[in-house]
């Protein structure tokens, strides 16, 4: 699997504050059959203060860390980068690492509050050619009153991430009800941890895969949300090259139903095999 939000590196954020901590969420995602994990600490101008220059060294001093004590996991850039006007900016002059510098980055909006203008600036990014994941909708307090506006956002071209524990329900009752939702009504691009250590927040998505494919009945769509979708973002692939989420599947204006390019999964595997069969030169 692919697990395209964590806050595994030591020291930069909220997230594991120091080597051993972060070497034993690396165990534990291997555990959990993660093979390749993104490093995306938080980006948030007077609180986090990180950009690509602190992100990418420390990311090398622990794969180093992790090829040399056997991990096999295979770390790749990305920041969960919080929703401010700075963002165009920094993502244009590479201060702001998108995930595996692709199209596609972590967004991460207001927790607690509404975003003003939402989905204008979010079509602001996909105008200039950027993909936002929009981190973890499920867990936002305001989603209740503003649910469509988050799946408009997905018709015009945004990617979703549900975190995996909000699914089984270690984010508590609300966030779980609203993760079944999206899974429910097929608007999940992704699933990921969103790690922040090794307790209450460990780099584990099996038990929110699990649940998923409980709610849905549908192992091979779930399984896509890491797997092949998560796999066409580290090899910067349009977002057409691997099937859409069910609700997204729409018939066309001809009504003549999905188009084959985006009907046809069969890229996903592909991908897939490509990724992993290079795993062995990375040293992993």
């Amino acid at each position: 699997m692919i697990d395209l939000h964590s806050h595994i590196l030591p020291g930069l954020c909220d997230g594991s504050q120091d080597l051993e901590t972060s070497l034993e969420m690396a165990r534990l995602a291997v555990a959990d059959g993660t093979t390749h994990l993104a490093c995306t600490p938080h980006i948030y101008p007077g609180a986090y203060n990180n950009s690509t220059s602190t992100i990418a060294p420390a990311l090398e001093a622990l794969q180093s860390e992790l090829d040399r004590r056997d991990i096999p996991l295979q770390l790749v850039i990305g920041a969960d980068i919080h929703m401010t006007p700075e963002v165009i900016t920094g993502l244009r002059n590479g201060d702001m690492p998108t995930l595996n510098h692709s199209r596609y980055f972590l967004l991460e909006p207001s927790h607690h509050y509404p975003v003003i203008d939402f989905v204008d600036r979010v079509g602001t990014f996909i105008a200039n050619g950027y993909i936002p994941v929009i981190t973890h909708p499920e867990r936002l307090d305001w989603i209740e009153s503003h649910y469509e506006q988050m799946l408009e956002v997905a018709r015009m071209g945004a990617w979703l991430q549900i975190t995996a524990g909000a699914i089984s329900g270690d984010f508590g009752k609300t966030a779980r009800a609203w993760s079944r939702r999206f899974l429910e009504d097929g608007f999940v691009h992704l699933i990921a941890s969103d790690a922040h250590g090794t307790g209450k927040r460990p780099p584990v998505l099996s038990a929110g895969i699990a649940e998923a494919i409980a709610i849905t009945g549908d192992e091979a769509e779930v399984m896509r949300a890491v797997r092949e979708r998560p796999a066409a973002i580290l090899e910067n692939l349009p977002p057409d090259a691997v099937s859409p989420p069910p609700g997204l599947q729409r018939k066309d204006a001809t009504g003549s139903g999905i188009s084959e390019k985006r009907g046809q999964p069969a890229a996903g595997k592909g991908l897939l095999h490509r990724i992993f069969r290079g795993r062995g030169k990375q040293g992993t």
